[in-house]
């Protein structure tokens, strides 16, 4: 049994197939449970098959791949505009049957397990990082009932630790065994934060892509890790301007007017970029002089995302094309059409 296309509905336990027989038109649809699908495509010919890029896609991509099946991820944004009538399973696979006719739909790049492993690391320390400044804002509102301020963010846990016999007069017997619990729980968090990040500067270290990363200004460590593991080998974006705009540093934009950043693509690493960038405004003692000109004209976060695009747009570079950061470099001016076109 061959098919060309098959459109897949990924679950945690059932998954939903739909493909239409090339020779008479049929429609097929098909449930399968979770561990008969490997199964089934193991006993088709090298087929097209076509997932949203979302929960376990990498890993059945890697899977279905191995088996010699052509797999492609699209972006659930782009195949929710098929979905007709109610939402089901059914109705999610022919949509992404659908959305796979199209070709102006960008793939999404398929994951290395390699590169899925550090990108963890980078979603566990984010976590834990948002759980810290919960468990703080916790604290700090269920003082302030008893008069105590404090202020925000990891300063609140020095101030407390500086103040704390002054705040336990302030506080009842059952009170101050709360706030115990709750400091042995952020250093608890702390710990698992300092774990996490000295497992990523580990990473960095080992990895040559990463080392190259680091030496642009603005891409610290961090940084570094999760462009080194979302680009890859960076074959997956045709420029630079194509991987900045896939990660939303780019201004969104109607026929009539340029608008705010369109904030596509993955937020943790835009944000990585746009801190770094601000670091190198606020910090750096020496600085391009098209960012001098551009921080005379335009406000500063809109400046900070201007370079932002830029060192996305150089981490590309430097990965496809295998070299090293040269702050001094200059690209090579465009010969033929490109040159025709640029002169026009």
């Amino acid at each position: 049994m061959d098919r060309t296309t098959y459109g897949l509905d990924l679950a945690k336990n059932v998954m939903q197939l739909h493909w239409v027989d090339s020779e008479t038109g049929e429609i097929g649809r098909k449930k399968l449970a979770r561990a008969k699908l490997g199964e089934f495509f193991a006993q088709l010919q090298p087929a097209r098959v076509a997932m949203e890029a979302c929960g376990s896609a990498h890993h059945w991509a890697r899977v279905l791949g191995g088996l010699g099946h052509q797999v492609e991820l699209l972006p659930a944004r782009q195949v929710r505009a098929f979905v007709r009538s109610n939402k089901d399973d059914a109705a999610d696979a022919r949509a992404i049957w659908l959305a796979a006719q199209q070709c102006d739909i960008r793939r999404a790049p398929v994951k290395t397990v390699e590169q899925q492993a550090v990108m963890s690391l980078h979603r566990a320390r984010s976590h834990w990082v948002s759980v810290r400044t919960a468990t703080l804002n916790m604290l700090r509102g269920l003082l302030y009932e008893f008069g105590v301020l404090l202020p925000g963010k990891k300063a609140g846990l020095k101030t407390m630790s500086a103040r704390r016999a002054q705040v336990d007069d302030q506080l009842p017997p059952l009170m101050r065994r709360l706030v115990d619990l709750q400091l042995e729980t952020l250093k608890g968090i702390e710990r698992s934060i300092d774990q996490l990040e000295a497992e990523i500067a580990e990473q960095q270290r080992k990895g040559d892509t990463a080392r190259t990363l680091r030496e642009v200004p603005g891409i610290g460590v961090l940084g570094a890790t999760a462009l080194a593991a979302t680009l890859g080998d960076a074959s997956n974006w045709r420029s630079g301007r194509e991987f900045a705009a896939s990660l939303g540093l780019v201004p969104a934009h109607t026929k009539t007017r340029i608008g705010h950043l369109s904030k596509r693509g993955d937020p943790y690493l835009r944000t990585l970029l746009i801190h770094g960038a601000r670091a190198v405004i606020t910090q750096a003692r020496f600085k391009p002089a098209w960012l001098e000109q551009l921080l005379r004209r335009r406000p500063l976060n809109v400046a900070a995302v201007a370079l932002a695009n830029k060192m996305a747009r150089t981490a590309w570079a430097l990965i496809a094309h295998g070299r090293a950061y040269q702050a001094e470099w200059k690209s090579t001016p465009p010969s033929g059409c490109g040159a025709q076109a640029q002169a026009a």
